[in-house]
C-alpha cells in the first residue's frame, strides 16, 4: 500500500463543541459498534503522524490516551471549530497540520491520500475537500507557515473554517455529493444509519438510509 503520510505532518482530531445534536453529550466519546466514535478515527491515523493533537475542552483525561498531546481553544463558550485549529496550529510541530472532525469513523485510507497528494501538489496552500458543490472545511490540510495568516484572520473577527482557508487560496479535492464517508455521526439516527449500512455493499445500502447519510 502506498505510504499515505506527508513528510512533517501532524494531525488534528477536532473534539470540541457542545454536542447538541446529542442532547449535550461529547460526540466524541459516544460509542459506536463498542467504542468512542474518536477511537475509529484514532486507529486511522496512528499510524501517519507521530504529532497526534486533540482539541477538545472537556473530559481531556478520557481523550488524553487518543493523542500525543491535548489542545483547547481556552474558552469555555465554545467559539467554533476555527477555535480549535487556532490552537492547533499554534501547538503543531509539523509543516501541515490535517485536520479531521471526530465523528466520521467512515472516512478510509483513500481519502486521506487525495488529500496528501493535493498538498504535495500545491505547496504553500490549504486544500479543502468539497463534496458536490458544498466546501467540507473540516476535512483539510493546512500548511502550518501560514499560521500567522491565520491568526490575523482570527484577530480580526473571522470565525468560519470555511471563510478563512477559502481566503489563504485553498485548493478543492473533489468528491462525490453522495459520499458516505463524510457522514458526521452526530445524532442517534445517523449512529443507527451507518451501522446498518457498514458491511453492505454500496448498491444493497437501504435508500432510506442512503439518504440519511448523504445529508450529512
Amino acid at each position: 500500500m502506498p505510504d499515505l503520510r506527508l513528510p512533517s505532518c501532524s494531525i488534528l482530531l477536532l473534539a470540541g463543541g457542545r454536542g447538541q445534536r446529542m442532547g449535550g453529550r461529547d460526540k466524541g466519546l459516544i460509542e459506536w459498534r463498542g467504542r468512542p466514535l474518536i477511537a475509529w478515527l484514532h486507529d486511522l491515523v496512528r499510524p501517519l503522524t507521530e504529532d497526534l493533537l486533540v482539541s477538545c475542552n472537556r473530559n481531556r483525561s478520557r481523550y488524553a490516551i487518543y493523542a500525543d498531546r491535548l489542545v483547547h481553544d481556552a474558552s469555555e463558550d465554545y467559539p467554533g471549530p476555527l477555535a480549535g485549529i487556532r490552537a492547533g496550529l499554534a501547538a503543531a510541530r509539523g509543516q501541515w497540520l490535517l485536520l479531521l472532525p471526530c465523528d466520521t469513523p467512515l472516512i478510509d485510507q483513500q481519502l486521506l491520500r487525495s488529500l496528501c497528494s493535493a498538498a504535495i501538489a500545491a505547496p504553500g496552500k490549504p486544500v479543502m475537500l468539497r463534496r458536490g458543490q458544498q466546501w467540507e472545511p473540516l476535512f483539510s490540510i493546512i500548511p502550518t507557515s501560514l499560521t500567522p495568516e491565520v491568526e490575523a484572520h482570527w484577530l480580526a473577527g473571522e470565525r468560519s473554517p470555511q471563510r478563512l482557508l477559502l481566503k489563504l487560496g485553498a485548493h478543492a479535492v473533489r468528491v462525490a455529493e453522495d459520499d458516505i464517508r463524510l457522514a458526521n455521526l452526530n445524532t442517534p439516527e445517523l449512529l443507527a444509519a451507518a451501522e446498518l449500512a457498514l458491511g453492505t455493499s454500496y448498491g444493497s445500502v437501504p435508500s432510506d438510509v442512503l439518504t440519511i447519510l448523504q445529508k450529512e
